[in-house]
């Protein structure tokens, strides 16, 4: 009873939208943290040419992952969020490169993946 794909689900969801609420939230609380730590230099400049401020790219992001949160804890749009999730991490994998943070989202990416490809009830 307990090795039931809803629970799996359930729980693969939650765990997701603590993570992505954790994030999202602390760009709020924290957002010169996360411009200084996280968003690259080429990335700042670039986003300058269309008068975009780091800290725009910081709440933009924050806005996202509290979002992809939402999704995951409501179980609505999930794989379209959880997708989204996916390019997002890639994204951020692209700019910073191999690091401990690379490690933490191609998990992060997994379980998403797994979310996109979980198989849906047809009501019919």
């Amino acid at each position: 009873m307990l090795q039931s794909p809803r629970y799996s689900n359930s729980v693969l969801r939650i765990g997701l939208a603590i993570v992505f609420f954790w994030f999202g939230i602390d760009k709020f609380f924290h957002p010169n943290y996360w411009i200084n730590a996280w968003v690259p230099q080429s990335v700042s400049l670039f986003a300058a040419n269309f008068n975009i401020r780091p800290i725009d790219i910081i709440y933009i992001s924050g806005v996202f992952e509290v979002l992809v949160g939402i999704s995951l804890i409501t179980n609505i749009f999930v794989p379209l969020f959880s997708s989204l999730a996916v390019l997002f991490l890639a994204s951020i994998m692209f700019f910073l490169g191999f690091s401990e943070i690379l490690v933490r989202d191609i998990g992060l990416a997994g379980a998403l993946l797994s979310l996109v490809f979980w198989p849906r009830q047809r009501n019919y």
